[in-house]
């Protein structure tokens, strides 16, 4: 890209004040400095991001969907990493326009020079039509469409939508992978020109008993009519064909049962094979991947586990119905086989969390309480949080002990003390909750 003296002073300056910003952040310990610093960028030049993308040497891979984002692109980049590659990524989640710039400023000198191989970059669901304008990716991988955030996003169908018609005008180079057990994604597959890869679960043995509460898209995206489902692995994933226009699952590139997982839950079993099938095409041996696989550990608030007061506790991001679902879904699994005795749930309902909390009561929390044990709830919602609670309390459930704590460093230290020895702690937060918990466990917060 050819850039004028203005627009390469305009870029010096920009990026000189973000890396600027980003040392006092983290000189005085206020925060991961993830997204302040591109605010400040784009302010200063506002074509700071086309002319950042330009100068990625091998190619730009965009990760979409609504959950397992970032465990995903961090496995990616674990994966290219391992092969020598220098890989720029926004490794702290933030998903937004400034969030992006940030990451990338992160891996320029001074005047704005971009030293990257790869970009690997997690992107908001909304905000990948307005990041297509200025970028022509490698790769963009969906991985879901899920009902997330009811009061910032339309129906999962409405943003599937948007994804075609900003994708459509992409080039044939821009290699497009999507999850066929998504009957959405597998839809707009099915449209594009580009070059289109699937992947997806083919083990029966994991499916669900019945369709859960949190269900978003049980109807075919052609025709409309109710799917046809031979099993689900979690939600509206699953093996699924229209019996009205013929509709079906798109065959797919990869073959889980053969795939490794060291993460807990099904879904990130989606989110390996994610990054596994992205690291293939690029051309990686798979002997390579499969190793990366086996030794992952958890991004930060997604299954990731730390030592605190000599015990262990497990962070699961819960921050919408089938996430919750699935987070709940894995402690029971855990707690059945004698080991998880204490949760603690925390229910924020602030921006990066959506403000309708609503969604809880699609959530099947009966599963939660039904073993008994420990369950501490905070946040700024506890009440509305420990209420769907008591209403899971039916047969079964009246062995659980809830606790209720307003503050969170107050709850969190009551979970803790709830916690055996022997045991793991469990915490599911929100979003913002997650990033408070993250704080007062480690001391360092996001900014």
């Amino acid at each position: 890209m050819s850039l004028s003296v203005l627009d390469r002073l305009r870029l010096g300056l920009s990026v000189g004040a973000a890396k600027t910003v980003t040392s006092l952040v983290r000189l005085f310990r206020l925060g991961a400095a993830s997204v302040l610093p591109g605010s400040i960028a784009l302010r200063i030049q506002p074509q700071v991001l086309p002319l950042l993308f330009a100068q990625v040497k091998r190619g730009v891979i965009l990760i979409v969907g609504t959950n397992g984002k970032t465990t995903t692109s961090l496995l990616l980049r674990t994966i290219l990493e391992g092969q020598g590659w220098r890989v720029t990524h926004n490794a702290t989640g933030a998903n937004l326009i400034n969030g992006l710039v940030t990451a990338l400023v992160e891996n320029t000198n001074l005047i704005g020079q971009l030293e990257a191989d790869y970009a690997i970059l997690e992107v908001d669901e909304n905000v990948l039509p307005l990041v297509l304008r200025d970028c022509q990716p490698q790769f963009i991988l969906g991985l879901n469409l899920f009902r997330d955030q009811l009061d910032r996003y339309g129906e999962v169908d409405t943003i599937s939508q948007r994804w075609q018609k900003a994708i459509a005008p992409l080039p044939p180079e821009t290699t497009v992978i999507l999850n066929a057990d998504d009957p959405t994604l597998c839809h707009l597959g099915q449209q594009l020109s580009q070059k289109v890869l699937f992947f997806g679960l083919n083990e029966p043995d994991a499916y669900l008993d019945e369709i859960p509460h949190a269900v978003d898209s049980i109807y075919c995206p052609r025709c409309g009519h109710p799917l046809d489902y031979k099993g689900v692995y979690l939600s509206h994933l699953g093996d699924y064909h229209c019996g009205s226009c013929g509709f079906s699952k798109s065959q797919l590139a990869v073959n889980s049962q053969e795939w490794p997982q060291i993460l807990i839950g099904i879904y990130n079993k989606y989110n390996t094979l994610a990054a596994g099938l992205v690291a293939r095409e690029i051309g990686i041996p798979t002997s390579a991947i499969y190793d990366t696989i086996k030794n992952f550990r958890a991004a930060f608030g997604r299954a990731e586990e730390l030592v605190v007061q000599g015990k262990q506790v497990r962070i699961l991001l819960s921050k919408n119905p089938v996430g919750m679902n699935e987070t709940i879904r894995a402690v029971h699994d855990i707690q059945k086989a004698g080991g998880a005795s204490t949760k603690l749930v925390v229910l924020n309902d602030r921006t990066p969390d959506g403000t309708d909390v609503s969604w809880i009561w699609d959530v099947d929390t009966e599963k939660l309480v039904t073993l008994g044990g420990t369950i501490v709830v905070s946040g700024d919602r506890v009440y509305d949080m420990a209420l769907r609670l008591r209403y899971s309390q039916t047969d079964g459930g009246n062995n659980c002990k809830l606790i209720i704590k307003e503050d969170l460093q107050e709850a969190i230290t009551t979970a803790l003390e709830h916690t055996p020895a022997n045991e793991t702690l469990h915490i599911l937060p929100t979003y913002s909750a997650m990033l408070e918990v993250r704080g007062l466990l480690t001391g360092r917060k996001i900014l």
